[in-house]
């Protein structure tokens, strides 16, 4: 759905310099842009005063919003990969859909993986006055948090709240300005999986990077089915994408089956790890269907789109219905699917079952 998207009003030339210096991308959001060329901030300002004007005069097709309110929602994506873009898509399409495309602007930041990046773009949806922020993916939605705690944020492809936020007494809500919707399959299932596909398995290891938290905590619970199934099992981090080559290398030698959590970092890094993993014929099974497609055999995996959809609807429910952010669950897919790479399964010559579904090429 082609949306009309507004240039960003930056408050200052600086706010301006700031947001270009994160390196805009707008490949996630559709047509969703912010422009840093003065005449076209000028531009941009211009047509959306007149927007502003047209919206309050006209009546809104879809009752979404108040007569004449437009909504300025920011959005902070971790990085750009297929199940972060389709989360962002998904919020993007729900808003559209209950607000009309007139009645919502959408300024969206690619943090290009950097925590700095996240923590500048939220500062500086803040300082702008933005009505909500869509933080996807932990980095941002820790960044988020820390720039306010009057804005109400709401997460996606967050795996666990309460590790995200250092939150010891987990309800189900955070008690703060943020919710969301969260991306964590069921992991008991994903450890059953694999041993379905692979019942001599005796060695997993366990590849994930050591800077997202998320990703550390899929990684101990994991570990800790293997360990109740007496499969033996190892860890193997890597700082960034920088390391990945000589640590999948190392994890191949170890292994029997890698297993590959929801993890932002291998995600974007899926030929790095194929390259190294099929190969040496070590079979991936991964936490969800965008590194399965790219280096995996099999996944049990969630829908991006559909998570990011119902953040939308919650981001509706708060902009529109006054929904108070503190006290609202949690929510995550309605669904699971069991998925796998038919490319990589033949080269490896895995026999799947019949209730798996085949990872669209």
């Amino acid at each position: 759905m082609k949306k009309k998207v507004l240039a960003l009003l930056l408050s200052s030339a600086m706010t301006a310099a700031l947001l270009a210096g994160c390196g805009s991308d707008n490949s996630a959001a559709g047509d969703s842009n912010v422009t840093t060329d003065s005449a076209a901030d000028n531009t941009a300002a211009a047509d959306q005063t007149q927007d502003t004007a047209e919206n309050q005069t006209e009546t809104d097709s879809n009752d979404g919003a108040a007569d004449g309110q437009v909504y300025n929602i920011g959005i902070c994506q971790l990085i750009e990969h297929d199940a972060l873009d389709a989360a962002t898509q998904g919020f993007e399409d729900a808003l559209v859909d209950l607000l009309g495309e007139e009645s919502v602007n959408f300024y969206f930041q690619n943090a290009q993986g950097e925590q700095t990046n996240c923590a500048t773009i939220c500062t500086t949806f803040v300082s702008d006055g933005v009505d909500l922020i869509l933080a996807n993916a932990t980095a941002p939605l820790q960044a988020a948090a820390a720039a306010t705690n009057e804005i109400p944020i709401l997460g996606t492809s967050i795996t666990d709240y309460a590790t995200a936020l250092d939150i010891s007494d987990w309800t189900g809500a955070t008690g703060t300005n943020v919710s969301g919707t969260s991306d964590l399959a069921p992991l008991e299932e994903q450890e059953a999986m694999l041993l379905e596909l692979f019942p001599d398995v005796q060695k997993v290891g366990i590849l994930y990077c050591s800077a997202e938290a998320n990703s550390k905590y899929q990684a101990d619970v994991i570990a800790a089915c293997l360990e109740a199934d007496g499969i033996e099992y190892q860890e193997f981090t890597v700082a960034d994408s920088n390391d990945i080559q000589a640590v999948a290398t190392s994890a191949c030698e170890y292994s029997d089956v890698i297993y590959i959590p929801t993890d932002n970092t291998m995600a974007a890094a899926t030929e790095a790890v194929n390259n190294v993993c099929l190969p040496a014929g070590v079979p991936v099974i991964a936490g969800e269907e965008g590194i399965c497609s790219g280096c995996g055999v099999a996944t049990l995996s969630i829908s991006y789109y559909d998570i990011g959809y119902t953040a939308g609807e919650m981001a509706y429910d708060i902009l529109v219905n006054g929904a108070d952010v503190s006290t609202m669950d949690v929510q995550f897919a309605p669904q699971v699917t069991k998925e796998y790479n038919e490319t990589i399964a033949n080269e490896l010559g895995v026999t799947i079952p019949d209730d798996y579904v085949v990872i669209a090429e």
